[in-house]
């Protein structure tokens, strides 16, 4: 998880500033002890699932080997003369060689971002690598895996070619099959961006998986999505430090900005209405506070968070050779069982698209998670949708 500061003293801006109040040396630092807390305690709660699911995380420090390709071909027609893939494995590939499950990272998540789903120190979870051989791969544009920060020229920064969903499907199979020697998968279990790839390995690899669970996440972007991550990226190119990507300082207020149109969408509105950023922030917290803590919420590299954006714009399994931009006729295509389960009140993924889609595919389990969390729903950001999530995906996977 990266580091977020947030100045701990910005909290104490209206009124009377409790440290220059009279009060003894001691008073002073308990009061601002406890504002440090507040604030750090802030950030870590709204900054989304990313941070909710180190709940179950392994017990054990993961290794983090990289995959190595050379010239690899991207849909958008540029060849990298090299691309690295981060990943990590739990667990041991059994002698009948079926027990793999994949599990493809979401938007700007390193593999930690399923350890909600991992058997650790909590046992009622639906993945245990005692008995599963789990492998958790990192996208492109995630600040690890091969991104628009760490490439060298000529495709350093806005330079870096968009990679598509299929692209990150196709380097990860090559690890698959060529690094770990997996021949097939028992599943491919997906959220958010992860259930994108999910969706696209059922389709490109139509045989190798049982099965594929998606949380939070479509078969294609959507227009009203495409528009959402738009405006996310025009809120960091607005500042006038971005320079065209080929900036000097990091365009802080186009990311504040971006956080903040991030804020807008990651809950529901009843999420808001109800106030339920209550339940996970300490007693006391503000609304002020609460909503401020969006403003540092990203702090990574500018031009991979649009890489990665940009990935999530084109996807689209309609797209597929083969389908001629037809997603139905390619949903149709699945041959895997399919454990749908978007988030009811998900606004980067409306139900409504899900529930278009599930129509078409042939061995559908369509279980919608009823939550007001939105699209955190499906990574398991409140002990309701932790409970819901283990227990049907558990289930489905027997």
């Amino acid at each position: 998880m990266k580091q977020v500061r947030i100045p701990w003293f910005s909290i104490a801006r209206r009124g009377p500033c409790p440290l220059n109040s009279g009060h003894s040396t001691l008073e002073r630092y308990q009061v601002a002890k406890r504002q440090i807390s507040v604030q750090l305690l802030l950030v870590v709660v709204l900054l989304g699932p990313a941070v909710a699911v180190q709940r179950a995380q392994p017990a054990a420090s993961l290794e983090r080997p990289e995959f190595l390709i050379r010239d690899f071909h991207t849909e958008s027609g540029v060849t990298l003369p090299e691309v690295r893939v981060v990943y990590t494995t739990l667990g041991t590939l059994n002698a009948a060689a079926d027990n793999a499950v994949l599990l493809p990272s979401h938007y700007m998540a390193n593999f930690n971002g399923y350890n909600w789903l991992i058997r650790g120190a909590a046992p009622d979870r639906a993945l245990d690598a005692a008995r599963d051989f789990l492998i958790l791969t990192e996208l492109f544009g995630n600040g690890r895996s091969s991104s628009p920060s760490n490439t060298p020229e000529p495709f350093h920064g806005p330079r870096f070619p968009v990679m598509t969903i299929r692209d990150n499907v196709e380097a990860v199979h090559r690890l698959v099959t060529q690094e770990l020697h997996v021949r097939h998968l028992r599943g491919v279990v997906g959220f958010s961006m992860g259930a994108e790839q999910a969706f696209q390995w059922a389709v490109s690899y139509p045989t190798f998986m049982d099965a594929i669970v998606a949380t939070s996440g479509t078969a294609k972007c959507y227009g009203h999505g495409f528009v959402r991550l738009e405006g996310q990226i025009a809120a960091v190119t607005a500042d006038p430090a971005w320079q065209g990507g080929d900036y000097t300082t990091p365009p802080a207020k186009g990311l504040e900005a971006f956080g903040m149109v991030w804020a807008g969408w990651l809950y529901s509105q009843e999420w808001w209405r109800q106030e339920l950023w209550r339940t996970n922030t300490p007693a006391g917290t503000t609304f002020d506070q609460a909503w401020q803590a969006f403003r540092k919420r990203f702090s990574a590299d500018a031009n991979d968070y649009i890489l990665q954006a940009r990935t999530w714009q084109r996807h689209d399994v309609g797209t597929t050779p083969g389908f001629d931009g037809d997603v139905e006729k390619a949903l149709r295509s699945i041959k895997a069982r399919v454990l749908y389960m978007p988030s009811e009140t998900d606004l980067y993924f409306p139900i409504t698209d899900a529930r278009y889609e599930q129509a078409f595919i042939p061995r559908v389990t369509f279980t919608p998670i009823p939550s007001l969390w939105g699209h955190t729903a499906g990574a398991a950001s409140n002990p309701a949708d932790l409970r819901f999530l283990n227990e049907n995906v558990a289930a489905f996977l027997k």
